[in-house]
Order: C-alpha cells, then structure tokens, then sequence
C-alpha cells in the first residue's frame, strides 16, 4: 500500500547521467616510488609503469589551491597522499599538512586528511602528526608475519611484517590517527580470511577489510572467476562472526560488512561505484589529474591538469559512459544500485569476473541485516564506524 502521499511516477534512479559535482576531494601522489616490492600492487610501486618519480613542492601547493578553489562554498574537502608509498614524501607530506590547514581556515573549507602506507617507515614526527589533524590512515597488511612477508619483499631480506608492526608500536607511543584501518589485498596466495581478520583485529586497528586483487602487473597474484567462489566462502565466514558478535553487543571491526550494514540501513544506492571522476580526482606528481589514485597516467582517465583546472567535458563524458544503467551485463543485474558496475580501473583491465561473487556477498548481507535489525537494533543507532573515508573517492560516493 501507498502511503497517502502521490503515487511516484518515476525511478529514483535512471539512465540520466549525473551532473558533474564541485570537486570535495584530491589526492595528491606524492611519492611515485616506494621501499617495498610486491607483485600484487596495482600501482607497479608508484611507478605506474613508468619511472620513479616524486610531487615537487609547488605542485603539491598547487594541488590545494585547486581543491579549494573547486570546492563549494564551506564545504569539507579531503587532501589524500598516495604512492607508491608516500612517507618516503614526509617532509612534503607535513609541509602539505600545514599549508592546507591555514589556506582552508582563509577560504572556510575544513580540511581533512587521508594517507594510504605500508607503515614500515613512519616516524614520531609523523604519528604527531596524524594525531594533532583529523586524518585516516589505511595500512596495507596481507597476514601474519609469514603471510605478510610472502607478499611484500623488503630491501635487503628483512622483514616487512617486523617493520610494520615496528610502526604500529611509533602509532602507540606518539599518537594515532582519529582512524586506523587495516586493508587486506586477497590473492590467490593469501591465507584464510577469519584468521587474516582476526589477526588485524589482534593488532588493534580500529577496522579491517578485504579488497580481491582483480588487476596486477603479474597476472599470477590476480584473482580469478574459481577463485572468487573461495573469496566468496571466507568473506561469509567472517561475516558471520561479525553477525554474531555485533548481535551480542561486543565490537568486531570488519571493516566490509559494518559498511555494508550502514549503507543498507540508510538506503545507500547510487548509479556509480565511487566518486571517481567525479567529485574526487588524484594528481599525479607532474600536476596531471586522473579520475582516481588507480588510473594515474592513464590517458584514458586523464580529467585535465593542475595548470588548467578540471577538465568539465572529460568528467562529463565518464559519467555519461559509466552510469550503471548505460553498462552491460549490469542493466539488468539486481545488484546494480548497489555495487555501482565494478571499480574503474579493474573493469577497464579485466572487465568484471567477480560479479557472481558481488551477488553472492550482498545477499548475505541482506540477510544479515535482517537479523542485525532484530538481535541489534542499538548498533544502528552508533555512528558509523568512521566519519573519514578509507581512501579520499570514498567521499563523493
């Protein structure tokens, strides 16, 4: 039954393309190298396949300037650092802080920050940091120091993992971030995922979440359509101990189904993935902008420069060419609205193997939610688990 007001005569959702936005976040790739070699890297090291290269000063001056000036009028904007990995930048990375701090006191924008690290080189000066500016720091961790280390080689031969929980030890001492999350990238070669969760959880980041490897230099460490069906298997295990625990009243930080679970209750949807393209670009080291961190040097993504300003037709055009309704097989999936057709860099390399396993999670999660809202219902009325994004395109979903 209609309630009493008129009938709607329209989808809340169609083919329409949305209008391009003012830009609310920009990540800056300050550091287009990093300390670290792992096959699974999206980003080739920073490098992007091209040489190692780093964020000039004036550049990354530059690159606020034009957050500020695109942004509406008040508004909150994110300034993300990427790489590579982008502590190797830190003397940038506190100058960039600093900068963007006063300039956005000048124009009424607060300012908020994202970084995305490895975490084996953070020092004091930069847990001070994080700790005295509202920032989100996403470390990448793949297990236990055997898993860990089996995936990312240090110079050397030293320990990856060590240098990593090294770090975490700085975090403790010197100051955390107002949000600490763990982000496992699931290969072919990674171990169970309840034990992976409960090991991130151990180490006391305040989320932890799974992201499959769908596109990688070396096609070895990619996932494929068998082994999403494994993924699929672990992610509701670790689903179900989320369910379980959440129904109880007791914490348990996993990072997908707690988003998951907010996003159905507020009756998230929308016709895109993420804000790429959109409200959220990234600057490349020579001042370029991309739709997002992932597709940096990708001409195919290039959304105009630092120099000119956003390019307005190129932002158009992806948004008219990726709306989920103008995409196949996704038209006619039910899942659309709320998968968004697959991130954009790994539709554009892979087309979209993993949608049975999309399917396969978002209807465990529609039941779970069920049975949250009946053992729970208190949980949904807690803030959601950060008020950051895990990366700056999370923003302007």
């Amino acid at each position: 039954m209609w309630g009493a007001g008129p009938r709607p005569t329209a989808p809340r959702i169609d083919g329409t393309p949305a209008e391009v936005p003012p830009l609310s976040s920009l990540s800056l790739n300050v550091m287009q190298a990093c300390n670290l070699s792992c096959g699974h890297c999206y980003a080739d090291e920073g490098r992007f396949g091209g040489a190692a290269r780093a964020m000039s000063r004036e550049t990354a001056f530059a690159a606020v300037d034009r957050l500020l000036s695109e942004a509406a009028a008040g508004a909150p904007v994110v300034v993300g650092f990427m790489g590579g990995e982008p502590l190797l930048a830190r003397d940038l990375i506190h100058e960039v802080v600093r900068y963007a701090v006063r300039e956005g006191e000048g124009s009424g924008h607060p300012v908020r920050f994202a970084l995305t690290t490895n975490l084996t080189t953070v020092r004091p000066a930069d847990a001070e940091l994080f700790a005295a500016h509202p920032f989100t720091v996403a470390v990448s961790l793949d297990g236990d120091r055997a898993g860990h280390d089996a995936l990312r080689r240090a110079p050397g031969g030293g320990s990856a993992y060590d240098r990593l929980h090294a770090g975490l030890a700085v975090l403790d001492r010197h100051g955390r971030p107002r949000h600490l999350s763990a982000r496992v990238s699931v290969t072919p070669y990674t171990g169970r995922l309840p034990d992976i969760l409960e090991h991130g959880i151990g180490l006391g980041f305040d989320e932890v979440g799974f992201a499959a490897v769908v596109s990688a230099p070396d096609p070895a460490y990619e996932i494929d359509a068998g082994a999403f069906g494994r993924f699929l298997d672990g992610m509701v295990e670790c689903g179900e101990s989320a369910l379980r625990e959440l129904s109880a009243g007791r914490p348990y930080p996993f990072g997908n189904f707690q988003t998951a679970m907010y996003e159905l209750h507020t009756g998230g949807h929308r016709p895109y993935p993420c804000g790429a393209g959109a409200g959220y670009l990234s600057a490349s080291a020579e001042g370029g902008l991309y739709a997002c961190h992932r597709l940096v040097d990708d001409p195919a993504f290039a959304m105009g420069s630092l120099a000119t300003g956003p390019d307005r037709s190129a932002r158009e055009r992806h948004l008219a060419a990726r709306h989920v309704d103008r995409q196949e097989p996704c038209r006619s999936c039910w899942a659309r609205y709320l998968c968004g057709g697959g991130c954009y860099h790994e539709v554009a390399r892979r087309g979209r193997p993993g949608c049975d396993y999309i399917r396969g999670w978002l209807d465990f999660c529609l039941r779970a939610y069920v049975e949250l809202m009946q053992e729970a219902p208190e949980f949904f009325a807690l803030s959601p688990v950060s008020d950051l994004p895990s990366h700056p395109a999370a923003l302007a979903r």
